[in-house]
């Protein structure tokens, strides 16, 4: 009998076990985040889109403002810079970035550890979580979408130093510039524990890590490389503006990748995003030729180019945190001053940025991360709550913005002295009035 009870509440407590696992087995699965097919698609979308604002977007606008000797050079910088990026950022990047937090609250804030380096533990299976609970894309796509974003920032930096710097500097400094400043300011921006994400700074597509920091950069790079022999004695216009239309072109159609994919689904907030990449461009390129003809010039089509992507680069922060209305004041406001920064403040201060990379990102990316403080408001459209003060934003937005100055101007010190001391920075007068087409790369764009 005794024998008997005892098998009974064996028997019992085997059911009780397995009832248990299974729960747990359940709850687990309930607790999983659900991979989403349309949100993958939409990103594996969006990441390619980026992927061609650099190639062939970026190196053709970049490449029809150089001269006629120097448009290989110019492209073929962009595309190895890329490729170093992508290559460097599945090394360190990605796990420096959003990798797992350091102990302790005050390294975290500016990079995660190297558990992820190599995108070790990274798999098909694993995921990576998107703005709503529960739902997620696979994690090797939000490697792949953030790694575009890597490519295309250090890309932009070039934009000021082409035309003079040599190719192995060139790739000297993007190795260290991408590890001390642009993998750091991605944390604090993006990553739960940044700095940035923390104070509450709102930077929805990269105002502050892109374009801020690629303009800043580009500033601080352009004065220790000093300017082109010949720079304000000779005519330095671009050699095709047809090759920069279809760039600027390439690169407003990459932008909703870049805006409307930083949702990270496809939902209402991609589609604002999508809306306000529209709308604030289109006021951007109408406002610089009316800044043109109200300053007695032509309305131009490079002065429409370049409106284009100053629209682009202040719309960036405040894409997903603007109503149109707000957009578009945005876009047309970036605009005017970004023309004032390239047609009188650099030639008041005599800098020679090249392709005018601090005039419209640098100063079109503090316009896009400080405005984004006002048209965050829901009087402008913008999805601010009623607890919501615009004073108190404006001043973490102001404080985002300066940080990313510091960082990136000291970094930019740091990773061209380096380069200068590795491979020296620039080529020899002879090869620049040659071309680096010939000098660098030994090959002409152009065979007549």
């Amino acid at each position: 009998m005794i024998r008997k009870l005892l098998c009974g509440v064996g028997a019992v407590g085997a059911s009780l076990l397995t009832a248990s696992a299974a729960f747990a087995q359940e709850a687990a699965a309930a607790a999983a985040p659900t991979v989403d097919k349309g949100d993958t698609a939409w990103m594996m979308t969006s990441t390619l889109l980026v992927l061609m604002m650099i190639l062939p977007g970026l190196a053709l606008f970049y490449g029809g403002l150089a001269r006629t000797k120097n448009m290989l050079s110019v492209m073929t910088q962009i595309g190895a810079v890329a490729c170093l990026a992508m290559l460097i950022w599945v090394g360190w990047g990605y796990s420096m970035s959003f990798g797992n937090d350091f102990a302790g609250d005050t390294l975290k804030q500016f990079i995660s550890n190297f558990d992820k380096a190599f995108l070790k533990g990274v798999t098909s299976e694993s995921t990576a979580a998107t703005f709503t609970d529960g739902v997620a894309i696979p994690e090797y796509v939000f490697v792949c979408f953030q790694m575009t974003f890597a490519a295309i920032t250090v890309a932009l930096v070039l934009g000021s130093v082409v035309e003079r710097m040599k190719f192995s500097a060139v790739m000297v400094f993007a190795a260290i510039w991408l590890t001390i400043v642009y993998f750091p300011i991605a944390h604090m921006v993006w990553a739960s524990s940044g700095l940035f994400f923390v104070m509450g700074a709102l930077d929805f597509a990269g105002g502050t890590v892109v374009h801020i920091n690629a303009g800043v950069s580009a500033l601080v790079a352009a004065l220790i490389l000093g300017k082109r022999v010949g720079y304000g004695k000779e005519i330095m216009a671009p050699h095709s503006l047809t090759m920069t239309g279809i760039g600027t072109g390439l690169l407003w159609v990459g932008w909703f990748g870049f805006n409307a994919g930083s949702a990270l689904e496809a939902n209402g907030s991609a589609a604002l995003a999508m809306m306000n990449t529209f709308v604030a461009t289109a006021a951007a390129g109408l406002a610089w030729m009316l800044a043109e003809k109200v300053s007695g010039h032509k309305p131009s089509a490079l002065g429409f180019c370049s409106g284009i992507i100053a629209g682009l680069v202040a719309v960036t922060p405040a894409a997903g945190n603007s109503g149109p209305l707000g957009a578009i004041v945005l876009g047309a406001v970036a605009a005017f001053i970004c023309y004032l920064a390239v047609t009188k403040l650099k030639t008041k201060l005599g800098y020679d940025d090249a392709l005018d990379a601090f005039g419209i990102h640098g100063i079109g990316g503090m316009i896009g991360a400080i405005g984004t403080g006002i048209v965050y408001s829901s009087a402008l459209g913008g999805p601010a709550g009623e607890d919501w003060v615009m004073a108190d934003q404006l001043a973490t937005q102001f404080k985002a913005v300066a940080t990313t100055i510091i960082w990136s101007g000291i970094g930019t010190v740091i990773a061209i002295y380096a380069a200068k001391a590795v491979t020296g920075l620039r080529v020899t007068p002879e090869v620049e009035r040659e071309g680096l087409d010939l000098g660098e790369h030994g090959e002409r764009a152009y065979n007549y």
